[in-house]
């Protein structure tokens, strides 16, 4: 069986380590390199950790840097306090001997997808800055990629952020509604399913037992995620937000979904917010979930990680 091609624009970050990990493990998955974007952490941080991650998993893969900053507005500050102050807990800064690409991430896009036309998911997990840029960069581009798996959004559900507002879309707004208004396939993987898909601390120790390297890192790191959500959901978990994304490429029969046009809200109060409008081609928005299936698949996977060694 042909594996399927992805690239995934990243902002490690716990979960997406997790997600990374995941891609970097399936069988049936070929990860043609990671972008980096600011978010969960600074860009800077994100590309030091996207290097750990592929040296990690001895992947020797492209990792590009992106944009530093939003489109237009300013940028919030990163989430240590989900991930922690270098993004992965407390764990101390990774020291990778790899560099990275010396394409902006923009380029990198344009130049990989290009070059495997029809062929690459496009997996955002992060704010889609680049996702923008390569836009403006390669406005063709809609043509040779074969679809986004975007991790996003909040359309019937409450936001993390706000009342109505997602994190990777708030973070950047105006490049999301640019991404939304693009003519190309979308599968949105938002808050409405994410939300649902829960690990416990025993999950993640199970993972060690099989793969006690990388399952291993996934359980340290894992604890202060967990610790986290305690402190907000008061129940000892943590959420597969940016782990679901990819499960969805993997095995998109755990989803439901439905067709449904989005727009974001760029100003004022609902900033971030996404929502359903006219005449844009449809998103597919990701509406249900078994969310034990997931737990499960993500498992099995993650168990699978210190195969390489």
């Amino acid at each position: 069986m042909n594996r399927q091609k992805i690239i995934i624009d990243t902002d490690p970050g716990i979960d997406d380590a997790m997600a990374i990990h995941y891609a970097f493990a399936h069988p049936h998955l070929e990860v043609m390199g990671l972008t980096t974007i600011f978010g969960n952490v600074f860009v800077e941080q994100a590309t030091r950790n996207a290097l750990f991650l592929t040296e990690q998993a001895k992947q020797h893969i492209p990792v590009s840097e992106g944009a530093k900053q939003p489109l237009r507005m300013p940028p919030n500050p990163p989430s240590h306090y989900v991930h922690g102050d270098e993004g992965f807990g407390t764990m101390p800064a990774p020291n990778p001997t790899r560099k990275p690409d010396p394409r902006p991430a923009h380029v990198f896009l344009s130049e990989t997808i290009r070059a495997h036309s029809g062929e690459i998911i496009l997996c955002p997990v992060g704010p889609l800055t680049n996702i923008a840029k390569l836009l403006e960069y390669d406005a063709e581009i809609i043509h040779h990629v074969k679809k986004l798996v975007i991790m996003g959004g909040a359309v019937d559900c409450a936001g993390n952020v706000s009342a109505y507002a997602e994190a990777n879309i708030w973070n950047d707004p105006d490049a999301a509604d640019m991404v939304f208004a693009a003519d190309w396939p979308i599968t949105l993987i938002g808050l409405d399913v994410t939300s649902q898909i829960t690990c416990e601390a025993k999950d993640f120790h199970q993972i060690t037992a099989t793969a006690p390297v990388i399952g291993g890192f996934l359980e340290q790191i894992a604890s202060f995620y967990i610790d986290f959500y305690h402190s907000i959901m008061s129940r000892h978990v943590c959420l597969l937000h940016d782990p679901a994304a990819l499960v969805s490429v993997t095995n998109p029969s755990a989803f439901g979904y439905e067709e449904i046009p989005l727009e974001v809200i760029i100003h004022g109060e609902a900033i971030g917010a996404t929502r359903p409008v006219d005449h844009r081609r449809p998103v597919q928005v990701a509406k249900s979930v078994d969310p034990e299936t997931v737990r499960k698949i993500f498992l099995d996977i993650c168990g699978q990680c210190d195969r390489i060694f």
